[in-house]
């Protein structure tokens, strides 16, 4: 379930690229007109006016709108103008070898589909010339690494269908190769979270639950820590409820002192067009408050109008 709002009769994409290109002349940049278009266009449609535009003006959009833009709202709307694959990459890239924080990249990559990731591995090495295999060898280590190469590399089934008994089973054997004994069997739960499908997960961890009283994740979060854990978790939490998984990380980059801008824009930009009502849904319930008054109390200026037009109406 998107948000994202789109006119009823939208403009043509040469239209849309004339009016972008008249935002951006003269003393200083229209960035309330920028927004009002590029904001309320989807994935196509920003194909679409990307091609126009360099058709007619014989310059890449993305580049007249980074130096026309500053700040985060650069970042947001440079991210935005991607298709979804095509994000991820860049996403997963600036993590691995930029920020050299993992954080990011684990969270896009164990929250993706099985179809996700394998257009995302072609894409990514079609955009950057080396295999995401190789990238992520390179600069990770341990369990973690070995979840993630496991992870982007099994064809795992997408469909709801769940065998009971092979999901009962699960349960048991991720009980003895965690909590039952002193220390983890890492192995075990590599094998487990990276082949089985998200329908098949969400039934173990019921199991789990009902045999052992609580859940999987609880028992996780004892067994497994850093970017391992973090691996871990997110997705079994993507494949019980990714709205909830994602309120969470949002909640987390708006508490206390400070935002946390670069997950702010990430999750928002990311998941506007997948499953953003879940998002807000999950984010009200949870904390008793919107999430765009969340984000509204935690941002300013064109940045904040652009996130809350991507978040849609606030209900």
């Amino acid at each position: 379930m998107a948000t994202l709002v789109v006119p009823p009769i939208p403009p043509s994409p040469r239209d849309d690229a004339t009016h972008l290109y008249r935002a951006f002349k003269g003393f200083g940049c229209d960035t309330s007109a920028v927004i009002n278009i590029l904001a309320h266009r989807d994935a196509t449609m920003r194909a679409y006016i990307q091609m126009e535009y360099k058709t007619t003006y014989s310059e890449e959009l993305s580049k007249r709108l980074a130096s026309e833009l500053t700040g985060k709202l650069e970042t947001a709307v440079l991210l935005w103008m991607h298709d979804p694959a095509g994000r991820d990459a860049e996403i997963i890239r600036k993590s691995l070898i930029v920020d050299r924080n993992l954080e990011a990249a684990t969270e896009v990559i164990c929250s993706r589909t099985p179809s996700q990731l394998q257009f995302l591995k072609q894409l990514y090495h079609s955009k950057f010339g080396v295999y995401l295999e190789h990238e992520i060898e390179l600069n990770t280590s341990g369990d973690h690494q070995k979840i993630l190469l496991a992870f982007i590399s099994t064809p795992r089934h997408e469909g709801p269908e769940v065998n009971r008994e092979i999901s009962q089973k699960d349960a048991k054997v991720l009980y003895k190769a965690g909590e039952k004994k002193l220390g983890t069997d890492e192995k075990t739960f590599v094998h487990i979270f990276a082949e089985r499908s998200a329908a098949h997960l969400a039934a173990v961890s019921s199991y789990y639950h009902d045999m052992y009283g609580h859940s999987l994740e609880k028992a996780v979060k004892n067994e497994a820590s850093g970017n391992f854990g973090h691996a871990l978790l997110t997705i079994i939490q993507c494949a019980t409820n990714p709205g909830k998984y994602f309120a969470k990380v949002l909640h987390k980059a708006m508490k206390g002192l400070g935002t946390n801008d670069s997950t702010l824009i990430r999750v928002i930009v990311t998941r506007t067009e997948i499953d953003m009502q879940y998002i807000k849904a999950e984010y009200s319930k949870k904390y008793k408050k919107t999430l765009n008054d969340a984000v509204h109390s935690e941002t300013s200026g064109h940045y904040r109008t652009f996130l809350l037009s991507l978040l849609g109406p606030n209900h």
